[in-house]
C-alpha cells in the first residue's frame, strides 16, 4: 500500500507498495532520508524546488514544470507503472505558462498535487470527472487560494479526501488554517505525519 509523508509547507513524498519515491516540490521540513526514484517541482519558487535536498536513485529523474509545460501543452508520462500527468496551475502571482499541478496515479491511487493555485476552470472541466481519492490544496490566503477558495474547490473537485498544505509563507503548518479549512474527508497533516493512501 502506497503512503504519502507530510514534509511541511508545499513538500510531500509519496511512496508507492513498491518503493518507488516522490517527492513533491522538496524545501520544507525533514525526512528526505530516501533516496528519489522522481522528483516534482510544480514551479521555480523558492519555496518549491529544493532539489539539493534530495538524493536521486540510479536513473532517477527530476521533473520541472518547464519539462511538462511545452509551448502551452501539458504533457504526462508513465515510469514503473505510475502515472504523472501535468495540470493547469496558476493565479495572480503564478504564470499559467511557468506553472503546474500534478495528477499522480499510484497503486490505483489518483492524487492531485495542485501545486500554487487558486481556482482553475480545470477543476469542474476535468478533476470533478477524475472520481479522485485526494485533493491536496493550498490554503494561505497570501500567494494562493485562501482556506475559503480551496474549500470550494474541495467540494467542486469532490475527491474521497483533501489535505489542506502550504498555509502560512514561511511557516510548515497553521492549526487555524487546517481548522478554517472545510471538506467531506478532509484530512489533517501535520509536519512528519504519514499515512497510508
Amino acid at each position: 500500500m502506497a503512503r504519502l509523508l507530510y514534509q511541511g509547507h508545499g513538500s510531500y513524498r509519496i511512496v508507492s507498495h513498491e518503493q518507488f519515491v516522490i517527492y513533491v516540490d522538496p524545501f520544507a521540513g525533514e525526512e528526505y532520508d530516501l533516496p528519489a526514484d522522481l522528483v516534482l517541482i510544480t514551479h521555480e519558487h523558492s519555496d518549491h524546488n529544493h532539489t539539493e535536498l534530495v538524493n536521486l536513485k540510479k536513473g532517477g529523474k527530476i521533473l520541472r514544470s518547464k519539462d511538462m509545460l511545452v509551448n502551452g501543452e501539458y504533457h504526462s508520462i508513465s515510469i514503473n507503472g505510475i502515472d504523472i500527468e501535468a495540470t493547469p496551475a496558476y493565479n495572480h502571482h503564478h504564470s499559467i505558462d511557468e506553472c503546474v499541478g500534478y495528477l499522480i496515479t499510484v497503486d490505483q491511487v489518483k492524487i492531485y498535487a495542485a501545486g500554487d493555485t487558486s481556482k482553475t476552470e480545470f477543476m469542474s472541466n476535468r478533476l470533478a470527472h477524475e472520481y479522485l481519492d485526494y485533493a491536496i490544496l493550498p490554503t494561505d490566503g497570501v500567494y494562493n487560494m485562501d482556506e475559503k477558495e480551496a474549500s470550494e474547490c474541495a467540494k467542486i473537485i469532490g475527491a474521497k479526501h483533501s489535505i489542506p498544505v502550504h498555509m502560512i509563507p514561511g511557516a510548515l503548518f497553521s492549526a487555524k488554517k487546517a481548522a478554517d479549512f472545510s471538506a467531506d474527508g478532509k484530512i489533517v497533516l501535520t509536519p512528519g505525519k504519514e499515512i497510508l493512501l
